[in-house]
């Protein structure tokens, strides 16, 4: 049997005492501040998402939990930075579905798929179409009809090329056959400011961005995405009952972390994030941003990445969408 040299031996030593520390350090997770990016600004649907699961998050482990709001370039700032954070679970991202859709448009420097480690889903929402108060519609058909007389001289927002605001606008023109010219904003506040200002003509949104505005009267709602009414806004019907059955623009909000990120740092995160989503306050909160819980675990979020990218190849084909970077 052959002895092993002296540096040998001290490398081997070297290698245990590092995975013993580092199985320590995910055994002690989390044991310091950690940071949720968001890759919009303020003034969307994420940030008070975020802000409702950080205060959770800060209560249960009793470590802080900072909401970075790191908006700019087609969400492709915030995403990266997180792409490129440490893998141990200290900055995670917090995003839509359309995170998968951006690569498919434009050359990012990450995979959206490859480059994360799925964590976990934590609600849903429909989309709320909304119009400003001068636009002359109060119906969908009379938007549509309105559409129809002007074409080419109506615009609608979105908060940035390949989001989801973008997505559904599209599918839209395609499905009420209208020619309605896209105007991309740097988030969804920018878009929202511009709407009520009467600059763009039609935005639609989950409705936390959008009910404080409605409620002051300075838009109006028109429709919104889904089988079913929002409780706190029955009168407003949803596309099929409106007029324009197929219209399916369901918002899904990923919790990511850096690949590599270890396993058992991610299943913690993503227990703590299902336990949070299961309490009845967070699901009456969800309820009052117009959200539903939606809960998936690491496997069941990877599987829904994957079955997502075909889903918008196929829109973005359909409605050959185009953006420039």
């Amino acid at each position: 049997m052959k002895v092993l040299s002296v540096a040998v031996q001290w490398v081997l030593v070297v290698v245990l005492v590092t995975l013993a520390g580092a199985a320590v350090a995910q055994q002690d997770f989390p044991n310091r501040a950690i940071r949720i990016i968001t890759p919009y600004p303020p003034g969307g649907g994420t940030s008070p998402l975020a802000r409702l699961y950080s205060q959770k998050l800060t209560d249960s482990w009793g470590q802080p939990v900072i909401v970075d709001n790191r908006g700019g370039g087609n969400t492709v700032i915030g995403t990266d930075a997180v792409a490129k954070s440490p893998p141990d679970g200290y900055t995670v991202l917090l995003t839509l579905n359309t995170h998968v859709v951006l690569p498919l448009l434009l050359p990012t420097p990450y995979d959206g798929v490859k480059d994360f480690a799925p964590v976990a889903s934590v609600s849903s929402g429909e989309q709320l179409m909304v119009v400003p108060v001068s636009v002359p519609a109060n119906t969908l058909q009379e938007f549509i009809a309105l559409a129809k007389s002007r074409p080419g001289q109506l615009n609608y927002a979105s908060a940035g090329g390949g989001t989801i605001n973008h997505l559904s606008g599209e599918s839209f023109k395609l499905l009420a056959g209208v020619n309605i010219q896209h105007i991309p904003y740097k988030g969804g506040g920018p878009a929202i400011t511009d709407l009520i200002a009467g600059r763009v003509q039609m935005y639609s949104a989950v409705p936390i961005s959008l009910i404080p505005h409605i409620q002051s009267g300075k838009i109006k709602p028109i429709a919104i995405s889904g089988d079913k009414r929002m409780p706190s806004m029955s009168d407003v019907p949803t596309f099929t009952e409106a007029g324009l059955p197929g219209f399916d623009a369901r918002a899904s909000y990923w919790i990511l972390a850096p690949a590599g990120t270890p396993k058992a740092v991610v299943d913690k995160l993503s227990a703590e994030f299902a336990r949070i989503t299961g309490m009845p306050d967070t699901q009456k909160n969800l309820a009052s941003l117009g959200m539903e819980p939606f809960v998936s675990n690491a496997d069941q979020l990877a599987a829904l990445m994957k079955a997502d990218v075909g889903r918008y190849a196929k829109i973005i084909k359909a409605a050959n969408i185009t953006i420039e970077n």
